[in-house]
């Protein structure tokens, strides 16, 4: 399961388009690439294949790479950011992913930014809506994808993205923060997931549900810790780091991760230059 993430080279606050950024909280850059690199060596030590973006100056968001695209196979559909601010990563990321081998789709409209707002239970794609992703978008990402889709109304602007709230862990488990969706979701989402966690609202606003799988490991920021009990019961165990610095700007472990990139021996094999790509080197 290779992971593709972009370095924090242009990584700053420098406009707010949620709660948690506060262009007057400055960002330790020095901090951050420290935090990143240790979430990439926590790749590296489980095995991880890590494909890195190449960032770009102006566009301090590229940092969160699970905003790209959602992908299956080697179907992409291609967010189609709602801000302005991050627009400009649209091209950059069609690019890398098509340079990857990877078939690009795109929505016909409707504002969708996807893996934040599209995650996998099982086959089943669930799919938020209500301030980055628009419901219109849902019925177009399911049929190129080829896959069911639930939607899912998210109604805390603390939780502007699907990925901040909800975690599915495997077909069965999933992880909630009950405080971002709206209650006939939050029924909804009890009734498909058959061992749902719920996350209570302070490990939520630390971006506990943030999180990703790699085999028995479930990895998130330290707020994660607080579920290590419902975790083990389920056959997990947490490792949670410190993703203050990426916080700020509304985001964690997940954000900055998008598993399911072709590898980069995929990538070599093509006979031209891959734009936007570059190979890793060792963390």
């Amino acid at each position: 399961m290779p992971v593709l993430m972009c370095p924090p080279d242009h990584f700053q606050v420098t406009y707010e388009i949620n709660p948690w950024m506060h262009v007057s909280v400055p960002v330790d850059a020095r901090r951050a690439r420290r935090q990143w690199e240790d979430l990439r060596g926590v790749y590296a030590d489980l095995g991880v294949e890590v494909v890195l973006a190449e960032p770009a100056a102006g566009l301090p968001d590229m940092v969160f790479s699970a905003n790209a695209a959602v992908l299956r196979g080697d179907v992409a559909v291609l967010s189609r950011f709602r801000h302005p601010e991050r627009r400009g990563e649209e091209p950059l990321w069609r690019s890398l992913l098509s340079g990857l081998g990877m078939r690009v789709r795109e929505t016909s409209g409707p504002a969708f930014e996807g893996a934040g707002d599209a995650l996998f239970l099982g086959d089943t794609l669930v799919c938020g809506h209500g301030f980055r992703s628009d419901s219109a978008a849902i019925p177009e990402v399911g049929r190129a994808l080829d896959v069911e889709t639930l939607a899912v109304e998210l109604v805390d602007p603390r939780f502007y993205h699907l990925d901040t709230c909800f975690c599915p862990l495997d077909a069965r488990t999933a992880l909630l923060a009950p405080a971002g969706v709206s209650p006939a979701s939050h029924d909804l989402l009890r009734r498909r997931v058959e061992r749902l966690i719920e996350v209570p609202e302070a490990a939520a606003e630390g971006f506990a549900c943030n999180a990703i799988r790699v085999g028995d490991t479930v990895i998130s920021s330290t707020a994660l810790e607080a579920l290590a009990r419902p975790l083990a019961a389920a056959g997990y165990r947490v490792l949670g780091l410190p993703m203050s610095e990426f916080m700020k700007a509304g985001g964690g472990v997940r954000c900055l991760s998008l598993p399911g990139v072709p590898g980069a021996r995929a990538a070599q094999r093509e006979p031209q230059p891959v734009a936007g790509w570059r190979s890793p080197v060792a963390p």
